[in-house]
């Protein structure tokens, strides 16, 4: 494999920021090829949020796979690749992914990164959680998962949206050793 391939879901949560950025940071190194997946619920929540359509978001991206292709290649442990990020995972996601629930190409193509035993990071949007939030969480975590909510730093003094956005991004990218140089590093 010549580049790191890298699966992005996006999930309907609010923060769909989170996603495009990551596609728009990994579009600029030529080391990495991205796989994306885009929830029904993401496509209106990219509508709501930003001023891009889901064909904006899917020409970022190297290959794009629908939803509901059970029978793409993420969807199998013979696709080889270095990792998967749900950014922003939804509690629905994540929930269906605790549990094994495959019912749409995300949790399938997250369920298998697992059972292959490679990094699975959910930047988990929602606040506050219940007990059976953290529970799924708690379960993910032990068979591997990280759960990596976007919560700003703010040693670094953001000044914008986006700065907030990017340092999270880059933290989460560090996880892969994907450097992208957007991070503020704490001295």
């Amino acid at each position: 494999m010549d580049k790191k391939r890298i699966v992005i879901g996006i999930s309907g949560a609010s923060g769909a920021i989170y996603g495009i950025e990551l596609l728009k940071v990994l579009k600029k190194l030529d080391t990495i090829e991205t796989h994306l997946i885009i929830s029904k619920a993401a496509g209106i929540t990219i509508k709501q949020e930003t001023d891009l359509s889901v064909g904006d978001v899917q020409a970022l991206a190297d290959v794009v796979y629908q939803v509901d292709d059970i029978a793409a290649a993420v969807s199998s442990g013979s696709f080889v690749h270095h990792g998967m990020i749900i950014a922003p995972c939804s509690i629905k996601t994540m929930s269906e992914v605790a549990c094994g629930i495959t019912s749409n190409l995300i949790s399938r193509a997250a369920d298998v990164t697992l059972k292959e035993q490679r990094k699975l990071v959910l930047m988990l949007r929602e606040t506050p959680l219940h007990a059976g939030h953290l529970a799924s969480a708690q379960k993910l975590a032990s068979m591997g998962a990280v759960i990596a909510p976007p919560v700003p730093a703010f040693y670094n003094k953001p000044t914008s949206i986006d700065e907030i956005v990017k340092h999270s991004v880059g933290r989460v990218l560090d996880m892969f050793d994907i450097g992208a140089d957007i991070v503020k590093r704490w001295k």
